[in-house]
């Protein structure tokens, strides 16, 4: 399958792998009734994962028992080549729900380096936690603990357990850190002069749709406690993902994104399509007359529908079966977005990885075609995109996983935060509507942060 990737050739000479591949690594689970999901996530000194899914799915670890780094064009394969040495000989005890997975996620850019703000996060980087805690759709939960030998990994489940079922329970409290000043990446006049750069692009052919973004950097009162954050989100966005993930060194990557990349269960594959938004409106007839009006609009379309046939030309390459869902309109709490869902049978044997590595970066986030847009994106944005708008979840010793496209997501160090939100720019985009779309999808984080 023919792949581009922006920066590849700036990449190509710099690809390597890390791992620690603990002898007999093993792990074993045990079932609670209840357990505190925030004594696990309470600490920064040490790496740490969250990842809640709307189907049901929650899991928070801490530790490493191993990890996989690549760069460079071939990063999905390596991590996977590497995953699997370990996976391989990975001994568990315990329920297949419990099992140990790798977390973390990918650069939005190949060519990435882990520089500041991203300090810690490589192009490519996965964990399997030391110790963690899962809640399956059916409400049951298990904590696992992974070690180099069963007495190890028996000790430290013991020492988990006890530890998590007797803490209190993570609550979220009703206030945010406070936002004390704030920076942009980009001025009204420069995202003007952006778009109207874009759209030359597109009017000459080169492009037919590029998403550009923007970072706003949040100076706090104090520092934010993420996974309370993310608690509270939940409150407000209980139908989106919510993920943490960060490293012993540099900064905690967070959000709530709206949007599966894809999921993959054995042969079966779920993604969607969700591309084209406007604003919710102050009351039900205003909000239905909005989504009614988006649903109409030939240019949202247009963008939604680039989205839809780049899913779909990738999965037919990898499928025997396809099958492309009614268009339909997902409502969130500050914004709406249109929605087609997609799910396919594979055909052969396929590793979630190279599910993600076809699909990234779908239109939704990059543009047509993939290569130009990428091009275009490195020209003209003002910052490092890092992980924002790039593939973050999970794979399995199966090659089963899921991933959700980093949306809606922050980056906290210290006492500051940047957000980070885009929108896609077709023919016929207007600047000033495009500005206003964008500071919409700041909000659900930037609401949070702000003392109530």
């Amino acid at each position: 399958m023919e792949r581009t990737s922006g920066g590849r050739g700036l990449a190509a000479e710099s690809a390597s792998v890390e791992h620690e591949e603990p002898i007999d690594l093993v792990s074993c689970s045990r079932d609670v009734t209840d357990v505190s999901f925030g004594a696990i996530v309470d600490t920064d000194d040490e790496p740490r994962i969250l990842w809640t899914a709307p189907n049901g799915l929650e899991i928070a670890g801490r530790g490493v028992a191993a990890r996989f780094t690549a760069a460079g064009p071939n990063r999905f394969e390596r991590i996977r080549t590497s995953a699997d040495r370990v996976f391989d000989a990975l001994e568990h005890d315990g329920p297949p729900v419990a099992r140990p997975r790798a977390f973390g996620g990918f650069s939005f850019h190949d060519g990435h380096a882990p520089n500041p703000p991203w300090t810690g996060f490589d192009a490519a980087s996965f964990v399997v936690p030391r110790a963690f805690v899962t809640r399956d759709d059916t409400g049951g939960i298990w904590v696992t603990a992974v070690g180099n030998g069963p007495d190890d990994a028996y000790d430290r489940l013991d020492h988990w357990h006890e530890r998590l079922t007797s803490g209190p329970a993570m609550r979220a409290s009703g206030s945010g850190p406070g936002v004390t000043s704030t920076r942009r990446s980009t001025s009204p006049e420069e995202w003007n002069e952006q778009i109207e750069s874009a759209l030359g692009r597109i009017e000459d052919g080169r492009l037919t749709k590029v998403v550009l973004a923007q970072a706003l950097s949040i100076d706090l009162e104090s520092s934010v406690d993420v996974p309370t954050m993310l608690e509270r989100l939940r409150r407000q966005y209980p139908n989106c993902y919510r993920f943490l993930v960060s490293h012993e060194t540099g900064g905690t990557f967070f959000g709530a994104p709206p949007e599966q990349l894809v999921s993959k269960r054995d042969d079966r594959v779920e993604t969607e399509a969700l591309a084209g938004s406007v604003a919710r409106g102050e009351t039900p007839e205003s909000d239905d007359e909005l989504a009614t009006r988006m649903l109409a609009d030939e240019k949202l379309e247009r963008e939604h529908e680039l989205v839809v046939e780049a899913i779909r030309d990738q999965l037919e390459a990898l499928a025997c079966e396809l099958a492309i869902g009614d268009r339909r309109v997902r409502k969130l709490n500050t914004i709406q977005h249109l929605r087609t869902p997609l799910s396919a049978t594979l055909a052969g044997d396929h590793h979630v990885l190279e599910l993600v590595e076809a699909l990234h970066p779908t239109p939704a986030v990059g543009g047509v075609p993939p290569t130009n847009a990428w091009e275009t994106i490195r020209q003209t944005e003002a910052f490092d995109r890092g992980w924002y708008a790039a593939p973050i979840g999970w794979f399995d010793a199966d090659g089963n996983g899921e991933f959700a496209v980093a949306l809606r997501s922050a980056l906290a160090v210290d006492d500051t935060v940047t957000l980070f939100a885009g929108n896609g720019i077709v023919a016929d985009s207007d600047p000033a509507e495009e500005w206003t779309e964008v500071q919409l999808k700041f909000r659900p984080i930037l609401d949070e942060l702000k003392t109530r």
